[in-house]
């Protein structure tokens, strides 16, 4: 099945929902950067936090980064994504582990630690708007909700999960975040939360072949809701020669001469993708020289 998410409204205007599989996206980034389990589980988790956030943006270069920094062995998580459904994520330590939680369950909390979250949205302005709450669990989606409450004032239940198979595989990902309008009727509310408290997890839900839509059908069981948007998903990185040859020039003059005189070659690596660009000498020498005209 493709990766896609949808976006719901409830008939009387209450609530949103945003719900996404991605489960071949995240095996896709499973992939590229040789995860563990748990890291496997913890950046698909982010990955699917930035995507449904993503559908909150308006235009088509509006982009929204989550980044989760802890004390844990997995230290770093960023994922980039934009309004067209499209992300690249990053992971510091890729093969952290640590033991199981009980009943056999990833503890992707004990792997991130105690640390930040942090939201960028790049909306085209002058500076982005940086909100940046403390982990409560390291979760992510508990922390994505604390962060709604107490960023953005906005109620929220956030729902991200990651089913990894024996092989190590993605077995299934996925997510929902619902947030509650302005003056929503309390009827709804309260159906709700009675929904929300005996709901199976979403990496369960989507492994059963449940669809987004099937999802946002199932948590808002006995409400009228009406699907928005529907939106494919995927993994997509914007670097390029002239992007890592532009950072190369920023590095400064002293630093490229010392490479040119040591190396001779420059090998970079993008660490969203993995992709290698190479720079013999004579590319060197001209990345220099553009340097030194700054």
């Amino acid at each position: 099945m493709i990766d896609y998410m949808v976006r719901g409204i409830d008939e009387t205007g209450s609530i949103r929902i945003f719900a996404s599989s991605t489960t071949n996206l995240v095996e896709h980034a499973r992939k590229i950067h040789k995860t563990s389990p748990v890291a496997t589980a913890a950046l698909g988790r982010v990955i699917t936090a930035s995507l449904l956030l993503g559908d909150t943006l308006k235009n088509d270069n509006d982009k929204v980064s989550v980044q989760v920094t802890g004390d844990g062995l997995i230290k770093n998580i960023l994922a980039i994504s934009n309004s067209n459904g499209e992300v690249k994520g990053y992971i510091s330590n890729p093969q952290a582990d640590i033991p199981l939680k009980s009943k056999g369950k990833l503890d992707v909390g004990g792997a991130i630690g105690n640390g930040t979250l942090t939201i960028i949205k790049d909306l085209g302005m002058k500076e982005p708007y940086v909100g940046q709450t403390q982990l409560v669990s390291g979760e992510i989606a508990e922390d994505l909700a604390h962060y709604f409450a107490h960023s953005d004032q906005q109620p929220s239940v956030v729902a991200l999960g990651v089913l990894v198979d024996r092989d190590y595989t993605v077995k299934a990902a996925g997510g929902y975040i619902i947030q509650v309008l302005p003056n929503p009727e309390e009827e709804v509310i309260a159906k709700l939360e009675e929904n929300i408290a005996k709901v199976d997890s979403v990496s369960t839900l989507i492994e059963k072949g449940y669809t987004p839509e099937d999802i946002i059908e199932y948590v808002c069981e006995g409400l009228s809701m009406k699907i928005l948007e529907k939106k494919d998903l995927k993994f997509v990185c914007d670097c390029c020669e002239e992007r890592v040859e532009g950072a190369l020039v920023s590095i400064g003059e002293k630093d490229l001469i010392e490479i040119i005189e040591e190396d001779g070659q420059a090998e970079i690596c993008c660490e969203f993708c993995d992709t290698k660009y190479q720079f013999d000498k004579d590319n060197l020498m001209n990345i220099l020289e553009k340097a030194r005209k700054k």
